[in-house]
C-alpha cells in the first residue's frame, strides 16, 4: 500500500473503534461508564475521544486535572466532567463556576472545593477514599473527620457530593478484593455520616473485566476505550475490543548495500549479507522508543519485519532483504492485530515497557487523522 503524497508519518484514529469499545463495555459491565481521555486521551487527541466515547454512551469524561477539563469544556463538551489530580494549593473557583467535578483526597482540599462553591453553584465532588494503593486518597484515620465536614458543607449548599470512588493495584484478584473491602468500609461510614452519593466507582478496565464484584454500578475506563488490552494472557480481540489507533509512515528512501556494512548510530547493527535497507522516517521525537532498537516490529507491503539497529530521534531503518520496497510504500509500527500488524503490546514488549505507554507517547509531530464517522 502506498501513502498518500506528502505524507511523511501519521497516526490514524478510529472514533468507530471508540465508540464500540465503550458500547462493548457498557453492555458487559451493566454500569455507568466514565470515559478517561487524561493526557491527550491516551495519544488519541482528548476532544476526539471524548466525542467518540460519549456517542458510545458514556455517562461522563474523565481526566487527570482542572486544566485538561477547562480544555474540552472550551472545546464543546457539555457533559459532565470529573478531575482528580489537582496542585497544591490550586483554586478550585473556575473549576466550580464550569461544573466540572473535582476528585478530592484530603480535607484541605474539601475545604477549598466548599470554599469556592457561589450561592447558586455548590461545588460537586466525588470523595476519593485511599484503599491500599498508596498514593492520594482520604486515609483511613481521616474518614470520620472529612466525611463528616463533606456532609456538614452538604447541609448548608456548599457541596454536592457526587461519588465515592478509589483505585485498585490489579496486583491480584486476592489484593484488589482486600482493597474493595476496604473501600466498602468507607461507604458504610460515609453513610453513617449522611452521605449517600449516586456513584461508587473503583474499577478501571483490569478489573471492569477481571472482577465483576468491583463493578459498582460505573467504571471508570481508560484504556480499554482505547482497545488495549490491560492483561498479558488476553488480547484486544479476546476483550471483544478493537484497538483505535494506527501508526504508520511512508519509507522515505531504499538503500542497496553490501553485507558487512554497519547501520545507525554505534553500528548495533550490521548487514549479514547483500540486502536493501528502508529508511522510516519516526524516531523517539515522535514516541517510537529507543529501547525497542533492534527489536521494534513493523509491517511493509504486508511482510513482517524488525528494525535494523539504532532508532534515532527522527528515523530508522528496516533490513527489507530482497523484498521490493519502494519510497512512499506504508510502514505500519502497530494497529490492528486482527489485520496482520504488530500491535502496541509488541512494540511494549520490545522496549520493556507497556502497551499504555507505546500509545500514549506518540509525540504531537505526528499528525492525528480522524478516520471514521
Amino acid at each position: 500500500m502506498r501513502m498518500a503524497p506528502g505524507v511523511l508519518r501519521e497516526a490514524l484514529i478510529d472514533v468507530d473503534a471508540i465508540a464500540e469499545n465503550v458500547r462493548h463495555i457498557r453492555k458487559l459491565t451493566d454500569a455507568e461508564v466514565i470515559a478517561v481521555v487524561k493526557a491527550d486521551g491516551y495519544g488519541h487527541g482528548a476532544h476526539r475521544a471524548a466525542v467518540a466515547a460519549l456517542r458510545g454512551g458514556a455517562a461522563r469524561i474523565g481526566v487527570s486535572d482542572i486544566g485538561e477539563a477547562l480544555a474540552l469544556r472550551r472545546a464543546g463538551i457539555r457533559a459532565p466532567l470529573f478531575a482528580w489530580l489537582h496542585a497544591p494549593g490550586a483554586s478550585f473557583a473556575e473549576a466550580v463556576s464550569h461544573d466540572i467535578e473535582l476528585g478530592i483526597s484530603d480535607i484541605d482540599q474539601l475545604l477549598r472545593a466548599g470554599a469556592a462553591a457561589t450561592g447558586e453553584r455548590p461545588a460537586a465532588v466525588h470523595l476519593k477514599i485511599e484503599t491500599g494503593l498508596s498514593r492520594n486518597g482520604i486515609a483511613p484515620a481521616d474518614w470520620r473527620v472529612v466525611f463528616s465536614e463533606a456532609a456538614r458543607l452538604e447541609r448548608i449548599g456548599r457541596l454536592r457530593v457526587v461519588g465515592l470512588f478509589s483505585h485498585l493495584s490489579n496486583s491480584s484478584e486476592a489484593d484488589d478484593l482486600a482493597a474493595l473491602a476496604r473501600f466498602e468500609e468507607g461507604v458504610v461510614l460515609a453513610a453513617g455520616a449522611g452521605l449517600n452519593p449516586p456513584l461508587r466507582h473503583i474499577a478501571a478496565t483490569h478489573a471492569a473485566f477481571a472482577l465483576p464484584a468491583a463493578r459498582l454500578g460505573c467504571v471508570r475506563i481508560g484504556i480499554g476505550i482505547y482497545g488495549v488490552s490491560p492483561f498479558h494472557d488476553r488480547s484486544s480481540a479476546d476483550l471483544g475490543l478493537r484497538p483505535a489507533m494506527t501508526l504508520r509512515g511512508a519509507v522515505a528512501a531504499v538503500r542497496r548495500v553490501p553485507a558487512g556494512t554497519g547501520v545507525s548510530y554505534g553500528y548495533a547493527y550490521r548487514t549479514e549479507r547483500d540486502t536493501s535497507l528502508a529508511l522510516i522516517p519516526l524516531g523517539y521525537a515522535d514516541g517510537v522508543p529507543r529501547q525497542a532498537s533492534d527489536r521494534g516490529p513493523v509491517t511493509i507491503g504486508g511482510r513482517r519485519l524488525r528494525v535494523a539497529g539504532r532508532i534515532a530521534m527522527d528515523q530508522f531503518v528496516v533490513d527489507v532483504g530482497d523484498h521490493p520496497v519502494s519510497v512512499g510504500d506504508e510502514v505500519v509500527l502497530f494497529g490492528d492485530p486482527t489485520l496482520g500488524v504488530p500491535s502496541a503490546r509488541e512494540w511494549g514488549d520490545a522496549a520493556d515497557t507497556i502497551d499504555y505507554e507505546i500509545v500514549t507517547r506518540v509525540g504531537p509531530r505526528v499528525p492525528r487523522r480522524e478516520v471514521g464517522s
